[in-house]
């Protein structure tokens, strides 16, 4: 299963008129970072960063100025996505912007049906919360002190090692020893199982009473009955 992580930064919080400026994302496999990723900066076309998004992420009108235009990047950004679920903290709101600048471009947009929103999983893990990325990477104990701004790709490297934990980290890692266990003692077309020996055989389940009321049976059977062969083993 092919997942992608992914994180936006934009110029302010109104996804009708506001622009992606960043985009980040990390690729997993069957829920394992490959070590792809993707992460462009995107000039805003004229559109102001708002202050309160600047202090947010740091970045500025001017370090864009000279960055492709969201149509530039449209192409590399569908084909590192293509056919991969969607993973986003709070992904309602990267997905309204992303699906405005595909609409701006006549492009059809990215249904939610391939979207899960990390934001809406943590909520109901943790009731209680708080459930920030940040909080997030203090409950799991995943490093996060190089964070002091909001980055698209340092964020969703950061959100990857989150959705592992969310889902079951650990879980993931016992099937995967198990699996490996499993592919060293393959041998030739068979696998091979070793099943352990019990230190203590089990407490026999028949009562003495049962066994020879078997015994009776048997007997009534008469001398050709199949069991005789049998009943030392019975009744001892």
């Amino acid at each position: 299963m092919r997942e992608i992580i992914f994180d936006t930064e934009t110029t302010g919080l109104d996804r009708l008129d506001d622009r992606v400026i960043e985009i980040g994302g990390v690729e997993l496999i069957n829920r394992f970072p490959t070590g792809r990723t993707f992460h462009v900066y995107i000039n805003p076309e004229g559109k102001i960063i708002h202050p309160d998004a600047l202090a947010v992420h740091g970045i500025t009108n001017e370090q864009l100025a000279d960055k492709p235009l969201f149509a530039g990047v449209l192409h590399d950004f569908l084909d590192f996505i293509d056919g991969a679920r969607l993973i986003a903290h709070n992904a309602t709101f990267d997905m309204g912007f992303i699906n405005a600048e595909l609409n701006r471009l006549g492009h059809p947009p990215i249904h939610n049906d391939r979207v899960v929103d990390t934001l809406a999983l943590a909520r109901r893990k943790h009731p209680m919360g708080p459930n920030s990325l940040d909080a997030l990477c203090r409950r799991y104990g995943i490093d996060n002190s190089h964070r002091t701004m909001h980055g698209a790709l340092l964020d969703s490297q950061l959100l990857a090692e989150v959705y592992i934990e969310l889902i079951g980290g650990k879980q993931a890692a016992l099937g995967l020893t198990i699996a490996e266990q499993a592919s060293n003692q393959r041998t030739g077309d068979a696998d091979l199982i070793v099943i352990p020996s019990r230190p203590l055989p089990l407490r026999p389940r028949l009562t003495e009473s049962e066994r020879m009321a078997h015994a009776r049976l048997v007997e009534r059977l008469g001398d050709n009955a199949i069991w005789n062969d049998r009943m030392a083993a019975f009744v001892a």
